[in-house]
């Protein structure tokens, strides 16, 4: 197979962006090789610099559901983009996105539109913390939540510990708030909740576990959690970042039905454009500025 082309560009990366990507499991550094860059994709098909064709399987990390430039997806953005492509004022077009999200995910009582599942998550986190009026939230080992510094926590010995950075950088006495437990270990959580239910503002999972090979949840797992987080007046967050539109229309909570407090969405919802959504009960929502005290915005 002929990569010149791809090698070539990698080197010239690699002189001015850190690794030669942005982000790092682009760089094939856990598979071997060096990473094929893409010049278009149509379909299911990557076609690379080099002539090369690849049957794909990852359709840039799930939002490309509908495949590569899909004909609908793509004169929808054409006449989107004629009218401009910002205007840092209210539009029709988000509240016809809203809703229609609300109508896929009917807990999501309401809706705040952000720029990425990143920072949905963040958002997310911030208004529970505020609704709850406390610190600690709890995640789940192998679940993955975007690279904000109180997600980027790995367990240690034990059924729990303390969270420990996974990337230098984040401070000790800020991760010391994520607690971490493995994934469909309900006795785990249990155990977690009777320490800290006082300072426990949410539980956020991947309600399917995508990140670690898609783990689904074990029998009466997700009914556990909902019962237990209602019980202490803890949030249960749903990361349907992966999830959200592909198990079905509304999610894995709609699946397995299953109601959370919140929940996350990813770029699926803007055809892979960079978009992010986070929603939930009205009177968690309504703590968001402009209506209440939790402060989140964007351009």
């Amino acid at each position: 197979m002929k990569t010149t082309r791809s090698a070539k560009l990698f080197a010239d990366a690699q002189q001015l962006i850190p690794g030669g990507v942005n982000s790092p499991v682009r760089a094939f550094g856990s598979v071997g090789g060096q990473p094929r860059f893409i010049k278009r994709a149509k379909g299911a098909r990557l076609y690379d610099f080099d002539g090369n064709t690849y049957i794909d399987y990852v359709l840039s990390w799930g939002p490309m559901i509908l495949g590569h430039a899909a004909p609908l997806v793509i004169s929808t953005i054409k006449k989107a983009a004629a009218n401009g492509t910002s205007y840092g004022a209210p539009t029709e077009l988000e509240v016809i996105l809203a809703r229609m999200i609300h109508q896929a995910f009917p807990s999501m009582e309401k809706v705040r539109l952000v720029s990425s599942g990143t920072e949905a998550v963040m958002s997310a986190i911030r208004v529970a913390r505020g609704f709850t009026k406390r610190d600690n939230i709890l995640k789940f080992e192998g679940c993955y939540h975007g690279h904000s510094d109180y997600l980027l926590a790995k367990a240690g010995s034990g059924l729990a510990t303390l969270g420990i950075p996974d990337s230098l950088g984040v401070p000790a006495d800020f991760a010391k708030h994520t607690l971490t437990v493995p994934y469909n270990d309900i006795r785990a959580v249990q155990q977690i909740v009777k320490e800290h239910r006082n300072t426990l503002a949410c539980i956020m999972l991947e309600p399917i576990a995508a990140n670690m090979g898609v783990v689904p949840p074990a029998p009466e797992f997700l009914e556990s959690l909902r019962r237990l987080t209602a019980e202490h007046d803890i949030l249960l967050i749903f990361d349907e970042v992966i999830s959200g539109f592909r198990v079905t229309y509304g999610g894995a909570q709609t699946l397995y039905g299953i109601t959370p407090d919140l929940t996350v969405l990813g770029k699926i919802i803007g055809g892979g454009l960079p978009v992010g959504a986070y929603g939930g009960r009205k009177e968690i929502m309504d703590l968001i500025a402009p209506l209440g005290p939790v402060y989140q915005a964007g351009t």
